[in-house]
């Protein structure tokens, strides 16, 4: 069993993402303790609340287009390539739409959400750069995205790192020159994505898919797709982040930022679900019988099993490491590290779950059910563990909602498959 897992091509592709998302993880975990470290909780906080406000809106504001791009692109790239460049140009109009509609709203509503929803003052101005950071946001994940559908896993790779690496100097650089602040961190963050974007258009075949016309005809397919995706996508998004928003709401800029630092640490775990993805999902979107379906999903859901296991055997050294790399003004964020460590190990463990509905039966709708529950859990039991246990609270709901993301889909899949 275990030789026939790792002889096959998606272990071997695999193997790639995550080299690639462990480096990027990496990366990404060393420029959020540069700026936990050089901010300071309370600022490091508004820091979160921004980034975090970019994250559900570019996620918004995508409308499932990603999805959409993958399951299109990749399901008619070798049987009608025209049409799949066309699937391409369509996916990249629709974003450049999305986002001059996200920053119009982002940047006039940005005084009454600091002011009114966050009821802090300063974050003004950084939420009007968010509104500009939406669109390098946007369209960096079409460019990955895209080399996703056409399988080019280690160009994937290696744009990210290349991203990730190029934005973690230049952080690095202006703390040497003590110009590190709210502002510069986040202009850092924004844009990188546009950069990152533009390398990635030498990377897939740009010239051919541009220059292709009709792309119009297919946004009825496109968007009875998309538009399932999009309505469960916009309810996750937010109830992903509604605890750090309840934070905001409810607690002090010095305990959102412990809360924020702990939980970017974790980051690298959807990262990970994403670079597996990045395999998977193109897979299970071409598969035709239940039969190759399944045969892929056991040794898939065994490979995952594995990077669980091992994601519990860093628990401890991850406690103690925590409060060193942070620093000691950073020891209230180990609990709630452990809590958010373990709802993305389960998070990782439902992957080979999620993009079976949504790739190869198809029915990303059930997710929007899904996604209802999450928000539920996460807005009551969330809201009243914060104030009963503070960022800890916030890291026990997100715990609560990740086993009913995995527990709700599971159910559908079995019914499903007996019904077959």
């Amino acid at each position: 069993m275990f030789g026939s897992i790792f002889s096959t091509t998606t272990f071997k592709q695999s193997q790639i993402t995550i080299v690639g998302t462990l480096i990027n993880g990496a990366l990404g975990a060393l420029f959020y303790i540069v700026l936990a470290r050089f901010l300071g909780p309370a600022d490091f906080g508004l820091l979160t609340i921004s980034l975090t406000t970019l994250v559900l809106v570019a996620d918004i504001a995508d409308i499932g287009t990603n999805t959409g791009l993958i399951r299109f692109v990749s399901s008619h790239i070798s049987k009608d390539r025209e049409k799949a460049y066309r699937f391409l140009k369509l996916s990249l109009e629709i974003k450049l739409v999305a986002w001059v509609a996200a920053f119009l709203t982002v940047y006039l509503l940005a005084p009454f959400l600091a002011v009114q929803v966050f009821q802090k003052e300063s974050l003004l101005l950084p939420l009007r750069l968010v509104s500009f950071g939406i669109g390098g946001a946007l369209l960096f994940t079409f460019a990955t995205s895209a080399l996703q559908a056409f399988q080019k896993y280690f160009l994937w790779s290696l744009i990210n790192i290349f991203t990730n690496a190029l934005r973690l100097v230049v952080i690095l650089i202006l703390g040497y020159l003590s110009s590190l602040n709210i502002e510069s961190s986040l202009l850092t963050y924004i844009a990188l994505p546009f950069f990152g974007f533009f390398v990635a258009l030498l990377l897939i075949p740009t010239r051919q898919f541009m220059q292709t016309k009709g792309e119009f005809s297919l946004s009825k397919s496109l968007f009875k797709y998309n538009i399932s995706v999009a309505i469960f996508t916009m309810i996750a998004a937010f109830s992903a982040r509604l605890d750090t928003y309840l934070n905001a709401a409810l607690l002090s800029s010095r305990e959102v930022g412990i809360y924020g630092a702990a939980n970017q640490l974790v980051q690298i775990m959807p990262q990970l679900v994403s670079a597996l993805g990045l395999v998977s999902s193109p897979k299970f979107a071409s598969f035709t019988n239940n039969n190759q379906m399944l045969a892929f999903f056991k040794k898939f859901q065994i490979l995952v099993l594995g990077l669980c296991v091992l994601g519990i055997l860093t628990i401890p050294a991850s406690v103690f490491l925590l409060p060193v790399l942070l620093g000691s003004v950073y020891s209230e964020a180990v609990n709630p590290f452990i809590f958010l460590f373990l709802a993305n190990l389960i998070f990782l463990f439902s992957i080979p779950v999620h993009h079976s509905i949504i790739f190869y039966f198809g029915r990303p709708d059930v997710f929007i059910w899904v996604s209802v529950g999450h928000l539920l859990i996460i807005g009551t039991f969330g809201y009243l563990l914060i104030l009963s246990f503070g960022i800890t609270g916030a890291a026990l709901a997100v715990l609560a909602g990740t086993v009913f993301n995995f527990l709700y889909p599971l159910g559908w899949l079995i019914l499903k498959l007996k019904r077959k």
